[in-house]
C-alpha cells in the first residue's frame, strides 16, 4: 500500500481551496512579528533573578534555566546536589538541594549554603572542608546547575520541602526524627 501512495498523484494537495501549510520561513516570520505575551506577576518573588513563571513540570522547570553562573553560593549547592544526588530523578535532586537550603535557613546549621555543605561530618564528598568541582561540560552538572536554580527560586516544590535530613536507602542509621518521605533512593527526614 505505501508504494501505491508514493506513485498517487500530488496535483491536489496545493488546491486554493484547501489551507495550505506555511514553510518554515513563513512561520517564523509570523513568530518574529508577533507581541510577546506579558507574564502575570507571581506572588513569589524569585531570589536568583530568574523570570517569574509558572511550569507545568519540573523538567519544564529545570530545562527553562539559562546555563552558567558566577554565584558561589549558587554554585555550592548545584556541587551539592551533584555529588549526593546526580543520579536521581530531578524530584530527588530538588528535595537534596532542598534539604541544603531549609539547613541553611533554620538556625541549626551555618547560614551560607556553602557552610552547610562544608560543615564537618555532615557531607561525605567534602574533604578537608574543600568541595569538589564537577567537570563542566558534564551533563549531570548542567542538571544539577539547573535544578539548584530552580530550588533557590522556589520555583517547584518538593514532596519533602520541610525536611532537613536524608539518607540513603541501603543504609539505616536509626535517627529518631519524624521521616518526612522518600524520593528515589533517598529517605527524607525532618
Amino acid at each position: 500500500m505505501a508504494r501505491e501512495a508514493e506513485k498517487a498523484p500530488l496535483s491536489g494537495i496545493n488546491d486554493p481551496g484547501l489551507q495550505q501549510v506555511p514553510t518554515m520561513g513563513e512561520a517564523l516570520a509570523d513568530l518574529a512579528t508577533e507581541t510577546p505575551a506579558t507574564p502575570a506577576p507571581s506572588e513569589n518573588p524569585v531570589d536568583d533573578g530568574a523570570a517569574d513563571a509558572d511550569y507545568a513540570t519540573l523538567a519544564a522547570a529545570v530545562a527553562a534555566q539559562p546555563l552558567g553562573t558566577d554565584d558561589a553560593e549558587l554554585n555550592c549547592l548545584a556541587v551539592g546536589v551533584y555529588y549526593e544526588s546526580k543520579g536521581e530523578p530531578l524530584e530527588g535532586q530538588l528535595a537534596v538541594a532542598e534539604v541544603i537550603l531549609n539547613r541553611a535557613e533554620s538556625g541549626r546549621f551555618p547560614r551560607t549554603v556553602c557552610g552547610v555543605l562544608t560543615q564537618r561530618g555532615q557531607f561525605s564528598f567534602v574533604r578537608g572542608g574543600k568541595l569538589p568541582q564537577p567537570p563542566e561540560s558534564a551533563r549531570a552538572w548542567k542538571t544539577a546547575l539547573a535544578v539548584a536554580k530552580v530550588a533557590r527560586g522556589d520555583m517547584w516544590d518538593s514532596r519533602v520541602s520541610k525536611a532537613l535530613y536524608f539518607h540513603a536507602r541501603h543504609v539505616s542509621p536509626g535517627w529518631r526524627r519524624a521521616r518526612v518521605g522518600s524520593v528515589g533512593n533517598h529517605v527524607f527526614y525532618r
